[in-house]
């Protein structure tokens, strides 16, 4: 039975972390392949070309997303620590 709820848990985990991470990386994973398919037919091979772009895009996606972010992981721990007195009967 506990097992269960530890895999349930470890579950849950992984989905928060991919609902968490989302709005940030894949924002930044588009501009950088755009970049990079910029840089292949230019043939330009500058490493900052693309490293300043996909910062902005990142501080920008935290800037809008980073609140409901930081209300996904507050609730997730919330759970986590109201559902401790039942596993420690």
């Amino acid at each position: 039975m506990e097992t269960d709820y530890f895999i349930g848990m470890a579950q849950q985990s992984l989905w928060i972390l991919a609902l968490a991470a989302a709005p940030i990386l894949l924002p930044v994973l588009i501009i950088g392949v755009l970049l990079g398919m910029v840089q292949a037919a230019t043939s330009i091979n500058e490493q900052t070309l693309t490293f300043v772009p996909k910062l902005i895009v990142a501080a920008i996606c935290l800037a809008i997303f980073g609140g409901s972010i930081l209300v996904l992981l507050t609730d997730f721990t919330r759970d986590i620590f109201a559902q401790i007195p039942a596993l420690v009967r």
